[in-house]
């Protein structure tokens, strides 16, 4: 199972993760399980007081977790002066003074003074407040001009990518092929070799709208690259993934009925699928994992159980090796 090659991939490295929500249960069992198994040292944010007393109510070890207090903590000019460095002309000092007394600014600030290797958050918050502070602090990777997510889903043998899910609500044709490189990047990083699939309710122009239109552009766009990876669309899910069905609505395609990276029209289509996939189809749904910028910077669900958290730290804690 790829996650058992990616938490060997990982262990006994002491890759630290940030973790900007240190008080929350789910955190601290995951931070405990993942010391428990050698897979990164987790710096937990928050007052020291409530980490210990929830530690406490539940029972938890937090022995080879760093606990940090952004209200107190000692290199708190250095970071400011960064901050006022990299945010100049955007910030007041008072505005930068708060915002790094909030975890996820703190916590983001961590990663680009490369005192920690990356971060995990949103178990409490949404996703804008993750993804806020990386565009602002860390920013995009050279070569990306925008940030997307993807959805890692395993189950068994079947491990499958899916993208964007989580962050552009309605991609432009010029979008959804960087949405297309990133995601087959982070499909190449999960170590499989993407064969991507461009989503719609059409296959190969068996019906018109807007979103065929832009489905179709992105590919026309993918196909004057030199890409070391076959995609093609557009196409109805059933025929991205099933043999007997792409023969029949799209026999000249070499992806249709072997796609292992999905490409979604915009964010409710992606969103709506993950979850239909881990709720209904029973896959383990890993993410948003965000693409595209400087740094491993991730986001957690707001309905995340610690399992999910652990997972999800496996995988941040692989992609230190590839940014």
């Amino acid at each position: 199972m790829i996650l058992d090659e990616l938490k060997q991939k990982v262990q006994g490295k002491k890759i630290r993760l940030v973790f900007t929500e240190g008080n929350d249960y789910r955190i601290q069992e995951a931070a405990q399980h993942l010391v428990a198994d050698d897979i990164c040292v987790p710096v937990l944010l928050g007052n020291k007081d409530e980490i210990a007393k929830v530690s406490k109510e539940y029972g938890f070890d937090l022995t080879g977790c760093e606990q940090i207090d952004p209200a107190t903590y000692s290199d708190n000019g250095e970071m400011f002066n960064l901050m006022m460095e990299l945010r100049k002309g955007k910030l007041t000092e008072e505005k930068a003074h708060k915002l790094l007394l909030q975890a996820n600014y703190f916590g983001t600030m961590l990663v680009k003074m490369k005192k920690a290797d990356g971060l995990l958050g949103g178990a409490t918050y949404s996703t804008a407040d993750t993804v806020r502070p990386a565009l602002q602090l860390i920013k995009c990777a050279p070569g990306n001009k925008i940030v997307s997510s993807c959805f890692l889903l395993i189950k068994g043998d079947s491990q499958l990518v899916f993208g964007d899910c989580g962050i552009n609500i309605n991609p432009s044709a010029s979008q959804l092929v960087d949405i297309t490189l990133q995601t087959a990047r982070s499909t190449k990083n999960f170590g499989k070799d993407p064969v991507v699939a461009l989503l719609s309710f059409s296959t190969n122009g068996s019906a018109k709208g807007d979103d065929v239109t832009k489905m179709q552009e992105c590919l026309a766009k993918l196909k004057e690259m030199p890409l070391d990876f076959p995609v093609d669309g557009e196409m109805q899910f059933d025929c991205a993934v099933d043999p007997d069905v792409a023969k029949k609505k799209f026999p000249e395609s070499k992806v249709a009925g072997h796609a292992n990276t999905f490409i979604f029209p915009n964010i409710s289509a992606g969103n709506i699928g993950y979850k239909i996939a881990a709720r209904l189809g029973g896959y383990i749904a890993m993410g948003p994992l965000l693409q595209g910028l400087n740094a491993p910077i991730n986001d957690l669900s707001r309905g995340c159980t610690w399992e999910e958290v652990y997972n999800n730290a496996i995988i941040t804690a692989n992609e230190t090796f590839n940014i």
